[in-house]
């Protein structure tokens, strides 16, 4: 079943084809150096890729297993995309009007270009588009370039979990945000 359904994404791949966004990919790539990054729904065959950055990315990162549960059970995944080229992702749950950033990860080599913000951008668009209310996140009081973004795009620490990641020694408590929305 799992093959068939990677067929089919590719498939859709194939019928979303651009000859003309590929031509300048390969002929000119100094227009598209500084092309924004794309957005669009993840794809079951994304999600090997999707773990390969969260690999690449983090010391502690999630199961390649657990991106697949997140697809499956329809939470909002997406992608962001550079010349067709997979550089990050975000995830969110939204429901009993409110939202829950779960993941927004960039490549390393693409990190600081703003590619964070823009898929943080999205996840904040789509809670907004279904009506939350709030939108929700944890983050490692030991990562401050993603506090200081959550910071910039008005999320306020309103408390912490004990314990909440692993870590070198143990476990790292999380600062717990939020953000209003609407």
């Amino acid at each position: 079943m799992e093959a068939l359904l990677d067929m089919l994404d590719k498939a859709r791949r194939w019928v979303r084809y651009d000859p003309e966004t590929q031509f300048y990919y390969k002929h000119f790539p100094s227009l598209v150096d500084k092309a924004e990054l794309m957005l669009r729904p993840m794809e079951r065959s994304d999600i090997k890729i999707v773990a390969a950055i969260e690999q690449s990315a983090y010391e502690f990162p999630w199961e390649l297993e657990t991106f697949r549960s997140c697809f499956n059970v329809g939470y909002h995944c997406w992608i962001g995309e550079r010349a067709r080229e997979v550089v990050g992702y975000g995830i969110s749950t939204i429901g009993a009007g409110e939202s829950h950033v779960l993941n927004v990860c960039v490549a390393p080599e693409y990190q600081g270009r703003g590619y964070g913000r823009i898929l943080l951008q999205q996840l904040i668009d789509e809670a907004t588009r279904y009506r939350a209310d709030s939108l929700f996140l944890e983050v490692r009081p030991s990562n401050p370039n993603a506090i200081r973004l959550y910071r910039g795009m008005n999320f306020n620490e309103i408390g912490e979990r004990k314990d909440y990641y692993p870590a070198k020694n143990g476990r790292e408590d999380a600062i717990v945000m939020a953000r209003v929305l609407g």
